[in-house]
């Protein structure tokens, strides 16, 4: 194995002067500082960018302002909870449910930054990482690479190699790594943590189940929209991978990462909760092998859910998908009305069966609702 991970490591200080250089360069770069920053010269942002010689330069000079255009201009206002009391000297894992492709990791990675807090390093698709521009960018972020795709023992290998570099960044880097509960985004507003991520944590050590991952401080984040990244996107995936196998198009996940950037969010929630602890290690190293990882995605998915602002928008989907008055004290008919509307007018344009769509995208919106109603069972 590669043990300077060069093929999937983001950018070391000395290289991102050169892709500085080209991302200012690329045909495309008008057209993004044109939409961050209306009004602005291209040339003034352009020459900005190019005073960044170093990660944490190109991160505080360009993306800092970057972020808080995406939040003046595409939400209502972000609460969040817990940055400001994580302790970073115990570096580790964040793993968050994940709703958009950019934006979950993005605002985790800025709230931590706001807060004094060092900046982690983000896991970043291969089915991603294309075209010279968005390679770039990602990797002058501290984003890094997780091959997809092959067969059985190609997957095997990509899972130890990002095992062994996750943990060389914690344990030998002394830098924490943010990575979603599961493989791809949660398209169905039913958060889980995948079994199969954990064991892939533990892969890079042959201690035992406890010590192995207490080792990586497995931190859970919980982020909820008000309204749903590429919604209407994901319900026409949902609908036609009913009927046959979904297959993307070109750019359809470039499609999904500019549409999660301009679409209006509405308000955001994002917390970063308490640390697994020992004793939850040690209570799931009770069970068989397998059962150990379930028991420890239970309780990710508790710590989650347990943290996961509801809007009005769920409680409005799950009593129209129920057909019940159960939560009704927890909006008003002006925003049910608004919410009606907002989902007549957004399915109207897909292609297909148009109940079928709305029980789609209402229980993207109800699900968390359900889960969270099982904490207490």
């Amino acid at each position: 194995m590669d043990l300077n991970f060069d093929a999937i490591r983001p950018y070391n200080d000395a290289e991102i002067p050169a892709a500085v250089q080209r991302i200012v360069d690329n045909p495309s770069f008008g057209v993004i500082s044109a939409y961050l920053f209306p009004g602005r010269p291209m040339e003034e942002f352009r020459k900005l960018c190019l005073t960044a010689k170093t990660i944490d330069e190109f991160q505080t000079i360009v993306m800092w302002p970057v972020m808080q255009s995406i939040i003046e201009h595409t939400t209502d206002g972000i609460t969040e909870v817990g940055f400001d009391t994580y302790n970073d000297q115990r570096k580790g894992i964040f793993v968050c449910n994940h709703r958009d492709i950019l934006l979950d990791a993005a605002l985790a990675d800025f709230f931590l930054y706001k807060h004094d807090k060092q900046r982690p390093e983000i896991t970043f698709g291969s089915n991603l990482m294309k075209g010279e521009m968005v390679i770039d960018i990602g990797k002058c972020n501290r984003m890094f690479r997780i091959n997809r795709g092959g067969n059985m023992r190609d997957f095997y290998k990509n899972s130890l190699e990002v095992s062994a570099y996750m943990r060389h960044v914690v344990t030998e880097k002394k830098r924490s790594v943010w990575i979603a509960q599961r493989n791809g985004r949660t398209k169905n507003g039913d958060d889980k943590t995948e079994m199969a991520e954990l064991k892939m944590f533990s892969l890079s050590s042959d201690k035992p189940f406890v010590e192995n991952l207490g080792e990586i401080n497995i931190t859970p984040i919980a982020i909820s929209y008000e309204f749903e990244p590429c919604d209407f996107l994901k319900v026409q995936e949902l609908y036609v991978s009913k009927y046959q196998r979904y297959e993307k198009g070109p750019d359809e996940d470039l499609q999904s990462i500019l549409k999660g950037i301009t679409q209006k969010k509405g308000r955001i929630n994002i917390v970063v909760t308490p640390t697994i602890t020992q004793q939850e290690l040690e209570f799931c190293d009770h069970f068989e092998k397998n059962k150990k990882y379930q028991k420890l995605a239970e309780i990710i998915d508790r710590r989650i859910y347990e943290n996961y602002k509801l809007w009005p928008n769920n409680y409005i989907a799950y009593d129209i998908l129920y057909q019940s008055c159960k939560y009704e004290n927890e909006y008003s008919e002006e925003q049910k009305k608004t919410f009606v509307n907002y989902m007549d007018n957004g399915l109207s344009k897909l292609t297909g069966e148009i109940d079928e769509f709305r029980e789609i995208f209402l229980n993207i919106y109800a699900n968390p609702i359900i889960n969270c109603e099982n904490l207490y069972k």
